[in-house]
C-alpha cells in the first residue's frame, strides 16, 4: 500500500491564511521526514468557508521548497477553468523546480459554483479534462513543435520552452468512478481514486474491472487507485476518538456542509447497504462514521485494521489520509500523522487488496449496473 498526506487547507477562524500556510509547509515537511509517499491538496475557489488553495503552482512550489523526497501534486488541477496550454506549461515547469517528483491530478468539478466566476463550461467539464489529458501526453511526450486537434482546443506548431523532467510526462490521476472513464484511464495509465461519500462495495465493483482492463493493457505495474477520508491516531481508541470526534464532525457538516442531505435507508444498515445519500446524512454522527469504518480513528492497531479492512471492501491501495481539519489542535496533528508513520505504515506497506482477487467475472455489464443503482452509487 501507498500513503498520501491530503490537505484540503481547511481555514478556521482567528488564524491569517499567512499563518495557515505556514502551518502546511510544516505539515508537508512532516509528511516527508516520515516517509509518506505522497502529498497532495486541491484546487477550490471563493471558498472562504472551505478550502483556502486556490493555486497547485503555490502549493507544489511550496512543498518543493521544504521537502526532499516526498512526490508532490494537486488533487487536482481543474481542466475546464484555464486555456490547457496553460496546464501544459505549468506541469512542465513545476516537474523541473520538484526535481521529477511531480504527481499531475486532474479533477474535472463536481458542482457549478465553482465555474461561475470564470464563466467557464460546467456542461462541457468531462469532455474538457479528457482533451486535457490528451494534451499533456502529446505535448509533454514531444521533443520539437506540438500539433494538437482536440473536440474544443486546437494547437499548431506550437514549440515548448522545456518539456517536464518526466519523460514521457509525469504520472497522471483522475479521480472518478465512472466506469466508461475508468476505461480511458486504465488504456492510457492513468491513476484514480474516490473518497468516503462513495460506497466502498460499489467502488469495489467498479475498481475491479478497471484493475482488469489496466492488466490487459500490459503496464509495467499496478494501478494506484485512491481513498480519501480523515485519520486522527492516537496512543488508545478512547483517546484518539475523544480528540476527533467533534472536529470531524464539524468538519464533515459545516466545513463540508455534507450533513444536509436527507438519509435514504435505514440509520443502522450495513456498510455494504449504504447509498451516497446515507453517508451524507449520517456524517454528523460520529459514531455513525465509526461503525461504518468511513473515518480511520483509533489506536495504530485499530487504524491499521480500519484501513486493511475498508481497502478489501474498497478495492483501494492508496490512503489519501487528510490529518488538519476542524481545530485540532498542532501538536495532536503532529503525534497522530507519527504514530501513523511509525507503526500503521509498516504494518500495511506490504499488504495489497489486489491479490489474491476474489472470484470476479468482469463483462456482464447488466449485472453491475443494477448491482450500482441498488447500492446508490452516484456518478
Amino acid at each position: 500500500m501507498k500513503f498520501a498526506y491530503f490537505t484540503h487547507v481547511w481555514g478556521r477562524p482567528g488564524i491569517t491564511p499567512g499563518q495557515r500556510y505556514a502551518e502546511l509547509w510544516r505539515e508537508i515537511r512532516d509528511a516527508d521526514r516520515l516517509g509518506l509517499d505522497y502529498a497532495f491538496s486541491v484546487e477550490h475557489h471563493c471558498t472562504p468557508q472551505e478550502s483556502w488553495m486556490s493555486s497547485p503552482a503555490v502549493f507544489c512550489t511550496g512543498a518543493a521548497l521544504h521537502t526532499e523526497r516526498i512526490r508532490v501534486g494537486p488533487m487536482g488541477w481543474v481542466p475546464p477553468l484555464r486555456h490547457p496550454m496553460h496546464l501544459v506549461e505549468e506541469v512542465a515547469t513545476l516537474d523541473h523546480l520538484l526535481g521529477g517528483r511531480l504527481e499531475v491530478g486532474l479533477a474535472s468539478g463536481v458542482s457549478p459554483e465553482p465555474f461561475l466566476p470564470f464563466g467557464a463550461d460546467f456542461a462541457n467539464r468531462h469532455e474538457l479534462t479528457r482533451e486535457a489529458v490528451e494534451l499533456l501526453r502529446t505535448a509533454l511526450d514531444s521533443d520539437g513543435a506540438i500539433d494538437f486537434e482536440g473536440p474544443v482546443h486546437q494547437v499548431r506548431d506550437v514549440t515548448l520552452s522545456f518539456p517536464s523532467l518526466q519523460r514521457p510526462h509525469p504520472p497522471l490521476w483522475v479521480p472518478t468512478t465512472n466506469r466508461n472513464t475508468l476505461r480511458y484511464l486504465s488504456s492510457v495509465g492513468a491513476h484514480t481514486g474516490s473518497t468516503m461519500i462513495v460506497p466502498r462495495a460499489s467502488m469495489g465493483l467498479v475498481y475491479r474491472h478497471y484493475l482488469d482492463w489496466w492488466r490487459e493493457h500490459g503496464h509495467a505495474t499496478d494501478p494506484d487507485i485512491g481513498y480519501w477520508t480523515l485519520v486522527h491516531v492516537a496512543p488508545t481508541d478512547v483517546e484518539a476518538e475523544a480528540r476527533a470526534a467533534a472536529h470531524i464532525t464539524e468538519t464533515f457538516t459545516k466545513t463540508l456542509q455534507y450533513g444536509s442531505v436527507r438519509r435514504s435507508g435505514e440509520q443502522h444498515a450495513p456498510a455494504s447497504k449504504l447509498s451516497t445519500p446515507d453517508i451524507l446524512a449520517g456524517s454528523g454522527d460520529f459514531g455513525f462514521l465509526l461503525d461504518h469504518n468511513l473515518v480511520f480513528v483509533g489506536s495504530p492497531r485499530t487504524v491499521t485494521e480500519r484501513i486493511r479492512a475498508a481497502a478489501a471492501e474498497g478495492h483501494f491501495n492508496t490512503v489519501l489520509g487528510e490529518f488538519a481539519f476542524g481545530g485540532l489542535e498542532e501538536r495532536h496533528r503532529a503525534e497522530s500523522l507519527e504514530l501513523f508513520a511509525r507503526e500503521v505504515i509498516p504494518a500495511l506497506r506490504d499488504h495489497s487488496p489486489y491479490a489474491p482477487l476474489p472470484a470476479y467475472t468482469p463483462g456482464d455489464e447488466e449485472q453491475v449496473a443494477a448491482r450500482l443503482q441498488a447500492l446508490g452509487y452516484l456518478d
